[in-house]
């Protein structure tokens, strides 16, 4: 009724011990669906001719920024060229021929992997990052000289901005009053993971943001989390993408938002069917709730058969009493049970 599924019955005890709670950024505390802001090229590359080509580059992907590169170069009426020879690499961007250019797309950590060197944008990107921008950048593979071979040379920068999901903030807030520990893990590039971490109330100078994550090591970091403290640390991941389902199977707890892929939902011991991040605190309570509930009727169910047992053997009881006094246990368990129902977000 409240848009939470508790998948299994393990997830819902284990909840109320998670002292760590480990949310992924994109999608999950951000709206997930980045903007295109602006472009600045090197020489000869406008603004325009580098949307165009990673437009170009990027018709077939999938991926948010992707996306946003292709709706932005359409809303400006750009001519894309058909790709050829695509190839995504995970955590780090595309690679392939736009036009008569052979380029690629990415992240600053794969262009500082391939040797690119960012020169006088350098300053730029860091300046852009600090603002809480998501940069990546434009290289295009040319002869290095005579029988010498290929490099990449920097041609752009690019810069993407997200906002915080209404109710974000106040999740993180709700689960920090618990006494929980938030942590939110990116992808994204260390500055840009601190501003946004700011903004949603985080403090990246206490540990509470894990940067620069590739998605094959989001489990990874979930682990780390788990062995802080000597191991003691029942740690819950919330997510809601298929890069996030390794890191939700791997937690204590997975929790899934209902917006997200079916993969990560699968993955996960709870589903939170809307993509509000307030349910994860909501979830934690109820936990809470329904653990001390378990508690109370295990207490008065033995109350009732301690205190009846002797009673009955002695004589003291005759067999209707002592059947009405059965009945009676099994309803004062109901209605403490039924008692939940009060509980609201």
């Amino acid at each position: 009724e409240l848009g939470i599924l508790f998948r299994k019955g393990e997830a819902l005890q284990l909840l109320r011990d998670a002292k760590v709670v480990a949310v992924d950024k994109t999608g999950t505390l951000t709206e997930g669906r980045p903007v295109f802001e602006r472009a600045l090229g090197v020489g000869e590359f406008s603004a325009d001719e580098v949307l165009r080509l990673a437009a170009s580059l990027d018709q077939g992907s999938e991926h948010p920024l992707a996306r946003a590169v292709v709706a932005a170069a359409h809303e400006r009426g750009l001519a894309l060229a058909a790709p050829e020879g695509v190839r995504a690499v995970p955590g780090r961007g595309t690679e392939g021929e736009a036009g008569a250019r052979s380029v690629l797309v990415g992240s600053l950590r794969w262009m500082e992997e391939l040797d690119v060197d960012l020169g006088p944008l350098q300053a730029q990107a860091a300046l852009w990052q600090r603002d809480g921008a998501t940069v990546s950048a434009l290289a295009e593979r040319v002869p290095e000289g005579p029988g010498v071979g290929t490099r990449y040379a920097l041609r752009a920068l690019l810069a993407f901005g997200d906002e915080p999901k209404p109710g974000a903030r106040e999740a993180l807030a709700l689960l920090r009053a618990r006494g929980v520990r938030c942590v939110m893990v990116s992808g994204d590039n260390r500055g840009a993971a601190e501003a946004m971490a700011r903004r949603l109330g985080l403090q990246p100078e206490a540990g509470e943001v894990m940067a620069e994550v590739l998605p094959g090591d989001k489990a990874v970091a979930v682990r780390q989390l788990q062995q802080q403290g000597g191991g003691a640390h029942t740690v819950a991941m919330v997510g809601d993408g298929v890069n996030d389902a390794p890191a939700l199977a791997a937690a204590d707890v997975g929790l899934a938002m209902g917006n997200g892929t079916d993969v990560a939902m699968h993955a996960a011991g709870i589903t939170l069917m809307r993509g509000d991040p307030r349910l994860v605190a909501a979830a934690l309570d109820i936990s809470h709730r329904t653990v001390a509930k378990i508690r109370q009727n295990l207490f008065w169910a033995f109350a009732y058969n301690v205190a009846g047992i002797p009673l009955a053997a002695l004589g003291y009881l005759n067999p209707m009493v002592a059947g009405a006094a059965m009945a009676l246990s099994s309803v004062s368990v109901m209605t403490n049970a039924l008692l939940l129902k009060r509980w609201r977000l």
